[in-house]
């Protein structure tokens, strides 16, 4: 076979592997302040399948660009004022609110940060889970029934039979946890969104939750997008990363390409923060100077450029691109742009 012929066949192969791509998603909040730009112009892809890891600080547009996809922006005052959300090629933002109820929850489930909050405090656990159940797949409750405690068995709850109509209250945080893992995947989503698990979890309880979601996900091939500030969870879980911040993508790659070779300032500086057991000699943790930049009144030019040690005059008059730098690695900075790369 002819090597265009093959070059074709693989860009095809990788066109026809994307489950979710974003474009130019753009969140805004209405307040009395001002317009909040929480995401401003986010780019992204989810394989069947794969894990995307969504890192950055808190306010970076994390979780508004979960609560995007999932059509879940309170609004007033949230609105999305821009871009798409293609699931499957399909423009969700272009659906009706019936046909977006049909694929939520049930192609697309996500995993709140907080289930003491995210569950109903007057509804059992089961009651909750057959929610869905009932809603999409169509089982009469005695069925439904049946099959959130299998949900509860599999997530590893013990005595499923018994918790089933316990009440949030009455479970631990990691029962908790568990128990909004098996609401989600009751319908066997193709895509899970999980927005920081394993947040105010002890370490046994959070390597637990990582290790059943893995379990799960290669069970029954469902993608995921990991969201979290917590770098090991990153690199745990994760095929690809994006870097956030700001409302916006800064840097794009494989797993092991963002660990070995960080490309983005702010890459940099979040692996340079982490303390390596691999250390032979004492070193003062990188510290990122200043806060990340409200977001209604972001700064011109590069978003980063008032903490970036590498900023030129350029960096605070234009804003870079997210461009390709190698194969699958996008990065958006001037000192990887061919005609300003001079000036650094």
């Amino acid at each position: 076979m002819p090597r265009n012929t093959l070059w074709t066949k693989g860009v095809k192969q990788l066109l026809s592997d994307i489950l979710l791509e974003v474009k130019n998603l753009k969140t805004y909040f209405y307040t009395d302040e001002g317009v909040a730009k929480a995401v401003d112009g986010m780019d992204f892809v989810i394989r069947r399948g794969e894990t995307l890891g969504m890192i950055g600080e808190s306010g970076c547009g994390k979780s508004v660009s979960a609560l995007s996809i999932m059509q879940l922006v309170a609004s007033p005052p949230g609105r999305i004022v821009e871009g798409e959300i293609l699931f499957e090629g399909e423009d969700l933002l272009k659906k009706t609110p019936s046909e977006v109820k049909k694929i939520r929850g049930n192609d697309i489930s996500m995993i709140f940060q907080e289930p003491m909050t995210s569950l109903n405090p007057v509804f059992t656990i089961g009651n909750q889970i057959m929610e869905p159940i009932i809603l999409h797949q169509k089982l009469n409750k005695e069925k439904a029934r049946k099959k959130a405690i299998e949900m509860l068995d599999m997530v590893g709850i013990s005595s499923p039979e018994k918790q089933i109509d316990n009440y949030p209250h009455q479970l631990s945080g990691g029962m908790r946890q568990r128990a909004m893992i098996a609401m989600a995947l009751s319908c066997e989503p193709k895509l899970l969104i999980a927005d920081e698990p394993t947040t105010a979890l002890d370490v046994t309880i959070q390597a637990q939750i990582l290790e059943l979601l893995k379990k799960i996900r290669e069970e029954i091939g469902m993608a995921v997008m990991m969201i979290t500030h917590d770098l090991a969870v990153i690199a745990e879980v994760s095929d690809n990363v994006l870097v956030a911040y700001a409302g916006k993508a800064l840097e794009y790659a494989d797993v092991k390409t963002i660990f070995r070779e960080p490309k983005h300032p702010y890459t940099q500086a979040l692996y340079d923060s982490i303390p390596r057991l691999t250390d032979t000699k004492k070193r003062r943790l990188e510290v990122i100077p200043g806060m990340v930049p409200n977001p209604l009144e972001f700064p011109p030019g590069c978003r980063f450029h008032p903490r970036c040690k590498f900023t030129k005059s350029v960096c605070k008059e234009e804003e870079p691109e997210l461009e390709e730098v190698n194969t699958m690695h996008k990065v958006r900075c001037f000192i990887y742009d061919e005609n300003k790369a001079g000036l650094f």
